[in-house]
C-alpha cells in the first residue's frame, strides 16, 4: 500500500472511532449543560448498550432490526433510573457530590454487567456484512459508514430537537438557567431526567454500532469514557459542535499515531494533544470563556 493509501486507511479509521468518542461527548455535553455535573458513567451506557444488544439479538433471538430499538430503550430506562435513584435523592446536591455519584453508579453497572456477562468479550454480526471496501487502496469496513452515519443522524435529530421543539428548547432554558427556567414553569427535575434519558440513548447507540468491528466486554466503557470526556473537553466542554469536533479530532489524532508511529502509545497521542491544547486554550479548540459561560448546546 502507497504512503498516501495508508494516510487514508489510517484516517477513515480515525473518524470512525472518533465519531463513536464524538457520540459520547455529546452524552457528556448533555448532561453537563443542564446539570454542570460531569457524568462519568456514561461509557458504561455505551458498554450497556452493546452488550444488551448481544442479549436481545443472540440471546432473545430477535432479528438486528427489532433488537436495535429494543436495545436503545432498555439502556435508555436504565439512564433514567440512574436519575432517579441515584442523582434526584441527594439532599443539597454539590456538583463534588453528584460527580461522585456519577461514580458509584459507573462501578455499579460495572460490576453488574461483570456478574451477567462475565469477562469475554463479545461480538455483533455487521449490518451489512463483512465484505471489505477498497477505496482509494484503503480497506473500509461496511460497519464505518454505519458508525459515521449514525453520528451524522444523531447530530440532525439533536439540531432539530433543540432548535425546534418545545422540549429542547424547555431543556436549553434550563441550560442556561435553570431558576429563571422554574419561575417560567418548567420541571427542572423532569428536565434532568431527560437529559439522562437522551444521553443514555446516545450512549447506547454508540455501543450498539461499534460492537461489530470492535468488540464489546463489560470494562469497555471506562476507557470510552475517558477519550469521550478527552472529546468534550478538547471541543469545549458545552460546546454540541465542538464535542463531534473534538471527537473526530481524537480519533484522527490517535489512529494517526498509532498507524505512523507505534501502537503502543494509541491511547497516548490523543491526551497529549488534549493536554498541550489545555496548557494554551483552556476552554477547548471551539470553546470560548465567555460563550461557556452562557452554556448552548
Amino acid at each position: 500500500m502507497t504512503l498516501g493509501g495508508q494516510l487514508f486507511q489510517y484516517l477513515i479509521t480515525g473518524i470512525t472511532v472518533g465519531s463513536i468518542y464524538a457520540m459520547v461527548a455529546v452524552g457528556f455535553n448533555i448532561i453537563y449543560n443542564v446539570t454542570e455535573i460531569i457524568n462519568f458513567a456514561q461509557g458504561e451506557f455505551v458498554m450497556l448498550g452493546g452488550l444488551m444488544m448481544v442479549f436481545c439479538h443472540a440471546g432473545m433471538g430477535l432479528p438486528l432490526i427489532m433488537a436495535f430499538p429494543l436495545t436503545v430503550i432498555l439502556v435508555t430506562l436504565v439512564g433514567m433510573l440512574m436519575d432517579r435513584l441515584a442523582i434526584r435523592p441527594i439532599r443539597q446536591p454539590t456538583v463534588l457530590s453528584l460527580i461522585i455519584a456519577t461514580i458509584a453508579v459507573s462501578i455499579l453497572l460495572k460490576g453488574a454487567a461483570m456478574f451477567i456477562w462475565g469477562k469475554d468479550p463479545f461480538d455483533l454480526p455487521a449490518f451489512s456484512g463483512r465484505n471489505p471496501i477498497m477505496f482509494f487502496g484503503a480497506v473500509i469496513q461496511p460497519q464505518y459508514f454505519w458508525v459515521i452515519g449514525f453520528l451524522i443522524l444523531i447530530v440532525i435529530a439533536l439540531t432539530f430537537f433543540f432548535d425546534r421543539t418545545i422540549l429542547g428548547k424547555a431543556m436549553s432554558a434550563c441550560a442556561d438557567n435553570p431558576d429563571a427556567a422554574s419561575l417560567v414553569g418548567i420541571n427542572v427535575k423532569r428536565m434532568i431526567m431527560l437529559a439522562f434519558a437522551l444521553s443514555a440513548a446516545i450512549g447506547a447507540v454508540a455501543g450498539i454500532v461499534v460492537t461489530p468491528i470492535s468488540l464489546m466486554e463489560y470494562d469497555r466503557g471506562a476507557m470510552l469514557a475517558v477519550k469521550g470526556f478527552g472529546a468534550a473537553v478538547l471541543g469545549g466542554l458545552g460546546s454540541f459542535p465542538g464535542a463531534v469536533m473534538g471527537g473526530l479530532i481524537l480519533g484522527a489524532i490517535e489512529s494517526l499515531g498509532a498507524g505512523l508511529i507505534s501502537s503502543g502509545y494509541k491511547d497516548a497521542f490523543a491526551l497529549i494533544v488534549l493536554l498541550v491544547v489545555l496548557f494554551f486554550k483552556p476552554s477547548g479548540i471551539f470553546g470560548d470563556i465567555e460563550i461557556s459561560r452562557i452554556k448552548r448546546f
